[in-house]
């Protein structure tokens, strides 16, 4: 995020309505919300996880044990039965 200066973008009846809410601060304006990306989709880190989640379980499925994949991945037993599990409870089997 940029810091621009409020005089060079917006028209000056409408920077004189802002004055009257907000003088020499800082304002943050959010995007719209049809313009808003989900989370981790701008940076790749949502494609990513997705990835590594059908690794683990395609290892799994292959017969390789939760503390493997435990120390492969760096991830809690705890979270490598909740991925194995939810994509089992996504398939029905």
């Amino acid at each position: 995020m940029k810091y621009v200066n409020a005089k060079d973008v917006l028209p000056p009846s409408l920077l004189g309505e802002v004055q009257q809410y907000i003088v020499g601060e800082m304002l943050y304006i959010p995007k719209k919300e049809t313009e808003r990306a989900g989370w981790g989709q701008v940076n790749g880190t949502r494609s990513s996880l997705h990835q590594r989640n059908r690794d683990i379980i395609t290892a799994y499925r292959n017969g390789t044990d939760i503390y493997s994949l435990m120390e492969a991945y760096c991830l809690s037993e705890a979270s490598i039965r909740r991925i194995v599990h939810r994509q089992n409870t996504k398939k029905g089997t």
